[in-house]
This record gives C-alpha cells, sequence and structure tokens, in this order.
C-alpha cells in the first residue's frame, strides 16, 4: 500500500511535497525522452491480500503479531484483519503461470502457519460475508501512521460522514465516520510491464479488457450481509474514498476511485499529470531527494513523491513506476480482481487478462478507432453488477452478452496471446480451461455464494447463514478444486452454532417496523396486530430513536381511557410513549443484552449505533438459541465444532 515513512505536518510541508512531486514528473518525462525505461522485456506480478478470522469465522485484529511470525513478502494492509503478500516478478513466457501459482501457495502456506499460531485463520475471499459495521472502527485499523493520517486528513476533506448505499437484489445504506468501510476488500491484483512507446496503447487495452476479465472473475457478492453486486467492491471502494464535498458533488469533480473518463491519448506523464491536476495531495514524506540531482549524477531516480501521491489516486487500471535490476520500468496495475476463491483461479484470471493484453497487443495499435471510451467503462460496470449476465457493447459497437463474449471470442484470443509468448502450453490448457470450465458452468464465485445462500433460505439466523458462507469457503479452499466445481455451502457447515450468539449484531432483528411521534396511537397497535409484534419503537424523520410503544403499555390505556381524549379527539404516538427507553449497542454482548434486561425487568432493547435506531432485540430472539441448546444437550449432540474442523485447510 505504499510508502508507511509520512509526514504529519502543515501546509508548508505539503508544498515543499508537491515541488517534489512535479520535479518528479518532469525528471521521468526526461527520463523517457533520453530511452531510459526498460523495453523489451515483459514482466508480470502480483499482490495477494487476505483476511484474518478467528474460530467463529469473524474478522480478528492480529496483523501485527501474524506478520511478527512472517519474512519477506508480507506487509500491513488497512485493516488490523487484513494481511498482503507480494510475489516476485516474473518474465513473462514459459512456466510463468505455474511457478506464479506455486510461489503464491507457498506464501499462503506460510500466512496459515503464522496465523494459526496466533489462533487465527487466513481466508481468501472479495469481502469476508461475516464482517460487521462494528468490525470497522478504528480500533481496528492497522498500526500504521501512513493509514490513520490518510483517515484523518479523508474525514477532513469529506467535511462529514462517509455514505454508502449500494443496491442490489438487497439495499445497504450506510453511514460511517472513517474510511475503514475501504477494509472490506480484498483482492488479487496483478502487474503487467510495459514500455514508454507502447504505454497509451497498451493502458487503453487493459481498459478494454477489464470488463470481460472481471465479468469471469466476480467474487464478492455479500457485504455487511447484504447481497448486492456480483463484485460489490467495485461500488464500495469508490464510495468508501469519496472525500469530495457537497459544492465538489454539485460540480461533478471526479472520485479518487476512477476507471477514467476517456481513453488515454499520449502515454503516462499525461495520466500522471492529470492526477494531480485533479486531486489534492494526501500525504507527504519527511526526506524527499532531488530526482533531478540523482538522475544528473548518473543515478537512477526513485520518484518517491511522485509514487505516493500515485498511492493515494486509486485507479482500476494505475500506472506505476519502479525499479528492477537497476533498470527503471513502467508497468500496469490491474486492481479490479478479487481475491478467490482458491489460488489456481486467481492465476486462471490473471492467465485470461495477460492473454487478452498480448492478443490484443499484437492485433489493435488503437482501440480508439473502433470502440467509444464509455462503451468499455459500461462493460466494466455492468460486470460489477451483474457478472456473467452483464451485456456489453464490444468491437463495433455489437452487443453481446458477457458470457457469449468470453467464449466465443475472448477466450480463443487469450489462448493465442499466451501462445505467442511461449507460454506452455501445459498451463495454458489448465488456467484458459478453468476460465472455459466456470464461464460455462456460471458458476463464478458470487454466483456460488448466491446460490449458496439461496439453499439455505430462511434456515438458521442471518449470522449462522453467512458463517456457514465462510466456513465453507475455508474448507473447500482446502480441498483443491476450483471454486466452480464446489459444493453449495450448508448451514451445517458453521460448526459451532454458539459464534452466530455471541454479541447483539448477530441476533437483532433488523428488519423493524416504526412509527413516528405524531403518529395516530391507533397505527402502532394496528402494527402490533397485523406483525404479532410486542414492541414498535418511535424515531424521529432522521431516524434517531425517540420512544418505544410497548404492548402492555397499550393495553394499560386502553383499560383506562379506550383509546381515546375525553374530547373523543385520537391520541398521538407521542402522548403515550415511554420517551427514555433502555438501549443497547449492536457491538454489546448476548449477555449483557439479557443482564440489562432482567435488571431492569424489561422484554425489549432498541439498538442504537451513533444515536441511529438499527435493530431491535426481544426476549423473542433468545428463544431460538435456548431451543438449540435444549434440543442439542436432550440428543446428546455435541454442541462445539466437528471433530477436526478447526483444522480444515491448514
Amino acid at each position: 500500500m505504499g510508502n508507511q515513512d509520512v509526514n504529519t505536518g502543515g501546509n508548508t510541508d505539503l508544498r515543499s511535497f508537491m515541488q517534489a512531486v512535479l520535479e518528479d514528473i518532469q525528471c521521468l518525462e526526461t527520463m523517457i525522452e533520453r530511452g531510459m525505461i526498460e523495453r523489451d522485456v515483459r514482466r508480470i506480478g502480483a499482490e495477494q491480500e487476505l483476511f484474518l478470522v478467528d474460530d467463529s469465522w469473524h474478522a480478528v485484529a492480529k496483523q501485527s503479531e501474524v506478520l511478527a511470525r512472517l519474512k519477506g513478502n508480507y506487509t500491513r494492509e488497512l485493516a488490523a484483519f487484513n494481511i498482503e503478500a507480494n510475489m516476485s516478478p516474473q518474465p513473462l513466457g514459459g512456466n510463468c503461470l505455474s511457478a506464479m501459482q506455486e510461489e503464491l501457495d507457498v506464501l499462503i502456506r506460510d500466512a496459515r502457519g503464522a496465523a494459526q499460531a496466533e489462533d487465527a485463520r487466513i481466508l481468501m475471499c472479495g469481502i469476508l460475508p461475516t464482517l460487521h459495521q462494528s468490525d470497522l472502527s478504528l480500533a481496528n485499523m492497522a498500526e500504521s501512521e501512513r493509514y490513520h493520517r490518510l483517515n484523518r486528513v479523508m474525514v477532513e476533506m469529506r467535511g462529514g460522514h462517509f455514505e454508502t448505499l449500494i443496491k442490489g437484489l438487497d439495499e445497504l445504506r450506510v453511514v460511517h465516520d472513517n474510511v475503514m468501510m475501504e477494509a472490506c476488500n480484498t483482492s488479487f491484483q496483478v502487474h503487467f510491464q510495459v514500455c514508454d512507446e507502447e504505454f497509451a496503447n497498451l493502458y487503453n487495452l487493459a481498459q478494454l479488457v477489464t470488463g470481460p476479465v472481471l465479468a469471469a472473475a466476480v467474487n464478492s457478492p455479500v457485504l455487511l450481509q447484504h447481497r448486492l453486486w456480483h463484485e460489490s467492491r467495485v461500488a464500495l471502494f469508490a464510495q468508501s474514498l469519496d472525500v469530495r464535498n457537497a459544492s465538489q458533488m454539485a460540480r461533478n469533480q471526479r472520485q479518487r476511485v476512477t476507471f477514467g473518463e476517456r481513453w488515454v491519448q499520449n502515454g503516462v506523464i499525461e495520466i500522471f499529470r492529470e492526477d494531480v491536476a485533479r486531486f489534492r495531495l494526501l500525504l507527504g514524506a519527511d526526506t524527499i531527494s532531488s530526482s533531478f540531482e540523482t538522475l544528473e549524477k548518473g543515478g537512477i531516480p526513485t520518484l518517491d513523491a511522485l509514487r505516493m501521491h500515485n498511492g493515494t489516486v486509486y485507479r482500476w487500471n494505475r500506472p506505476c513506476y519502479g525499479i528492477s535490476d537497476g533498470k527503471p520500468h513502467l508497468r500496469i496495475e490491474n486492481r479490479v480482481l478479487p481475491a478467490g476463491p482458491t489460488t489456481q483461479d486467481e492465476i486462471a484470471n490473471a492467465a485470461f487478462f495477460f492473454g487478452l493484453m498480448i492478443a490484443y497487443g499484437e492485433e489493435l495499435d488503437d482501440v480508439r478507432r473502433v470502440m467509444e471510451f464509455d462503451d468499455a467503462k459500461g462493460n466494466f460496470m455492468a460486470a460489477a453488477r451483474y457478472g456473467l449476465s452483464a451485456e456489453m457493447r464490444w468491437l463495433g459497437g455489437r452487443s453481446v452478452s458477457a458470457r457469449d463474449l468470453i467464449l466465443s471470442d475472448l477466450l480463443p484470443r487469450a489462448r493465442e496471446g499466451l501462445a505467442f509468448k511461449k507460454i506452455d502450453s501445459a498451463d495454458i490448457d489448465r488456467y484458459c480451461g478453468l476460465i472455459e470450465e466456470r464461464v460455462s458452468s456460471g458458476r463464478t464465485g458470487a454466483q456460488w455464494a448466491l446460490d449458496s445462500l439461496a439453499r439455505m433460505g430462511d434456515k438458521g439466523t442471518r449470522d449462522e447463514r453467512h458463517r456457514a458462507l465462510a466456513s465453507a469457503t475455508y474448507a473447500r479452499q482446502a480441498s483443491g478444486l476450483p471454486g466452480h466445481r464446489w459444493a453449495l455451502a450448508e448451514l451445517d457447515d458453521s460448526t459451532d452454532w454458539r459464534h452466530s450468539f455471541r454479541t447483539v449484531a448477530q441476533i437483532m432483528s433488523r428488519d423493524v417496523f416504526t412509527v413516528h411521534p405524531e403518529d395516530v396511537i391507533d397505527l402502532a397497535v394496528s402494527l402490533m396486530d397485523w406483525e404479532h409484534i410486542r414492541y414498535v419503537p418511535v424515531e424521529d424523520s432522521h431516524g434517531a430513536l425517540v420512544g418505544l410503544l410497548s404492548q402492555r403499555m397499550l393495553m394499560r390505556l386502553v383499560a383506562k381511557r379506550g383509546g381515546k381524549r375525553a374530547s373523543d379527539a385520537p391520541l398521538s404516538v407521542g402522548e403515550v410513549m415511554s420517551k427514555n427507553p433502555v438501549t443497547i449497542s449492536p457491538g454489546d454482548t448476548t449477555l449483557a443484552a439479557i443482564d440489562k434486561m432482567n435488571e431492569m425487568k424489561i422484554g425489549c432493547l432498541p439498538v442504537v449505533e451513533s444515536g441511529r435506531l438499527v435493530g431491535i432485540v426481544t426476549e423473542h430472539d433468545f428463544v431460538d438459541a435456548a431451543a438449540k441448546l435444549l434440543r442439542q444437550t436432550l440428543e446428546g449432540r455435541p454442541i462445539g465444532p466437528k471433530k477436526g474442523q478447526a483444522d480444515a485447510g491448514s
């Protein structure tokens, strides 16, 4: 995620840093003019982001402990429940694809060993299905000044809370006070080295193929236990880091997370200039050497200032500068691909992308002549929403489904591209064959998760179903089968059901019927009758809890007044409600809720977070857990996990 040595100073420091950024751009332009950028070499690489989970399949903040046990190519991510593994660059050719998977398998094996030593597990998935909003507090941010500084600056620029609204099968609306929503995402980012002369065309080709490649790779359909887009990371990433204020939104200022707005015309300098012009500096650095001074002394400038700013502009295809074996180079970092379902799935996704880049690089010398940029961007957004069901507009303006486009056109081209670079035929057959099987079956990682949730239906609690999804993902990753061959998750996959009843968030009802203080009391009575409920929270127009009505309260009212004033005018809710109800937060333990209800002799607790009503927990919500405990005890069945389950996949 970039340089960790950040400057937390004021405007003077940032002005000095901006001078360094501008000098770096000029220096890179000079290096390009002098022919210093490495050419005639094609390397590939990747970065793997991973979740850390506990034995209940929930996120666990053990990043520092796990990284302390690892050596080499591992680093921090934004959240303390994520880590990143960086793979070595590979020359594109021969057995590079199988070599990538072999290295990746070793990295994940070692990470699993380190995690297991800290009573944690490693899970590969685009978005962890068991995440709760309470996991996304600053207490779970990584121990890194860079990330805390980024959060402070972004919150200040935003001028208020971050808002997330994503509509899919369900609708998710979240208001959050920091940037940790971004930490819900994990990806498999792939790198493709290019030279400066071909940069514009190959960057445009990366934009061209990203949509259909994503359609085949989608693996993130669930966020905060809501079924949203097939690749919900795309919407979430953009909204979680949207630092624009109301004025900037009104004039359509671009987001820092962007696919872009047009084809690149000239080269990499064009992108770097645009990003400096459009996006303010977020971070600086304490010491930045002069890039021109290094260049004139015969050295290779590291361009640290430019690279740091580039790391805070989140293009889905990001231009990158680096130095390898003492030579400066350019590469395109594709950030779209999600983590998982398995390492072989990830390498297959990468192979599909690499093959198309090579094939179209030989076939098209200027994609701008045969396709509108808006079509490429539309394909990307459609793929994120619908996966293989997306309709796409392809070269020449023809409309075609993502599935048909991939099977009839793109996969054969990808095979040809890989063969052109003399990739081992066995690797081509293995990884392109995997994509073909997945697309033909329609079973992407996202579709597997959605089908699994549909199979479970209303069985168990919402948390149990999503724990079963995470548990099944972990177990099936150890099976050696690619994701499209996995059996669907079952509720029994959640193993120890007790983990689904530990916090209020796991058991509370989110689908809450409410009334407003000005409503007629008969509305509350009708809701209780129609929906068979005993408690109705009262909220204002902003969603803040202002009172509570109970069935017992209304029965007393009927006994005293018959439900009307002496003047026969109807009563309002505000005249009857309890105005200071006892509440609880979603992160509190279930036992704390039980103790509070017993102590206060009450039958329900409205659940409040940041002053807003987010759910309700009643004595009825504890019946299911009690019934399970009694049933399993009387039947003599174990309550905890099945023997050997805890070690699956290690």
